[in-house]
């Protein structure tokens, strides 16, 4: 998950996302790490951890003084490496394919190397009581073949924002509950003139199956069901279409299959849009620049029924290595202090990932439509090591649609995820 703050590109948690929501995640490829962990190995008296920049003002800061602490508590060295989300998935896949893995690696995708055997599982380096903190469905999106390997380290939703001012200028009284709504609404901003774009829709490379995911989410559709792909499904077809229907009636910007969510922001932030999928950091820049009058409410299903928010987090996996267990249990055991972890998340503007951190952030009321939907958030199916080559698929060909067929891009995408990738 990219934060706006550094590159505006987010995967992605709100006053939320994501993201958390963003970047593509490692392949799993290489071999293991240095031997068995464990056994009479001699204990690591020093761990590496490499770790996404979130922001530059707060990741490599925060880093720096949690190893500072980590080293005053337990007596173990944390050397800390900040890579940027632009490159640290190609860095890591070289290190672990070099057998040089860092034992802590923030990255946002997991199963690949739970598959591959790289990585320990909570039974070895979770303390129990901050594995029951933990929100259940982080847990069970962290979750590969029955084993808790994905622990998160902050997260993101996904909210719906509207500009209050091209909301009342084209006579609407309230945000959308409905599909029909939204697209009424859409039409309304339109015929505004000026460039007016009713709602900002962004299929490009950046992140397109985080949007999709909302949509699909809302009209009662997922990637996965039962265990099995579920993409070119009756319910995502008609959700694509319906994108298609908004792009071909013009109520959202040129050409939504080569609009980034970066792209999106902008014009929601201009003034120009009056609808888009967003999360706490669009909100950040939002109140910091003062020139958009907005609201959040939960995103509308197609039918009107409760909403569904796309969850996106991060996470903080553990390579097994000689000797380095216990030094690796000593730094969950402090990032998941609440003095840890909910500095971390508030310093860069997401959401957290643990019940005591609800509680803790449960205070501030620009989070309240993310926190209330958080525990219950769907997430893509990162438990499944085939979802990074899906995910990537999804993010150059899903825009296609827009000038093509729906049902065939994503049956192109079954396709891609029926054969493993």
């Amino acid at each position: 998950m990219r934060s706006t703050k550094q590159s505006v590109v987010v995967a992605g948690l709100a006053i939320a996302g994501l993201a958390l929501g963003a970047c593509g995640g490692g392949t799993g490829a290489g071999t293991a790490p240095g031997g068995t962990a464990g056994g009479t190995a001699e204990e690591a008296k020093t761990i590496k951890l490499v770790a996404a920049e979130y922001s530059k003002d707060h990741t490599k800061a925060f880093w720096d003084a949690f190893a500072k602490t980590y080293h005053d508590k337990t007596g173990y060295t944390l050397e800390v490496q900040v890579v940027s989300w632009d490159n640290i998935d190609q860095q890591s896949s070289t290190m672990i394919q070099n057998n040089q893995a860092p034992d802590i690696l923030n990255l946002n995708a997991y199963a690949s190397y739970a598959k591959d055997g790289l990585l320990y599982d909570s039974d070895a380096v979770l303390p129990a009581v901050v594995k029951d903190d933990i929100l259940d469905t982080f847990v069970k999106y962290g979750t590969y073949q029955g084993k808790f390997y994905g622990f998160p380290d902050l997260s993101s939703a996904r909210a719906f924002f509207y500009n209050k001012t091209l909301f009342q200028q084209a006579g609407i009284a309230a945000p959308p509950k409905t599909w029909t709504e939204l697209e009424a609404d859409a039409k309304k901003i339109t015929a505004l003139g000026g460039g007016k774009v009713g709602y900002a829709l962004p299929l490009g490379p950046e992140e397109a199956q985080g949007e999709f995911s909302m949509w699909l989410f809302n009209n009662g559709g997922d990637w996965k069901t039962d265990g099995n792909w579920v993409i070119n499904s009756d319910k995502n077809v008609a959700t694509l279409d319906f994108l298609k229907k908004l792009a071909d009636e013009k109520v959202t910007q040129n050409n939504p299959a080569r609009t980034n969510r970066a792209d999106a922001f902008d014009l929601f932030k201009s003034g120009t849009a009056g609808m888009v999928i967003g999360f706490s950091p669009l909100a950040a820049d939002l109140d910091k620049d003062k020139k958009v009058d907005y609201a959040v409410a939960p995103f509308p299903s197609n039918d009107g029924t409760e909403s569904k928010t796309f969850g996106v987090t991060d996470y903080l996996m553990a390579f097994k290595k000689p000797g380095n267990e216990k030094a690796v249990k000593a730094f969950y055991n402090l990032y998941y202090t609440p003095d840890q972890v909910n500095t971390f998340i508030k310093a860069e503007g997401f959401l957290p990932v643990t019940k005591s951190g609800v509680a803790y952030f449960s205070n501030e009321k620009a989070l309240q439509v993310y926190l209330n939907t958080l525990p219950n958030a769907k997430l893509t199916p990162t438990d499944d090591p085939t979802w990074d080559k899906v995910k990537l698929a999804v993010q150059q060909n899903l825009g296609g649609a827009m000038n093509g067929s729906p049902k065939a891009t994503l049956d192109g995408l079954q396709r891609t995820a029926e054969s493993g990738g």
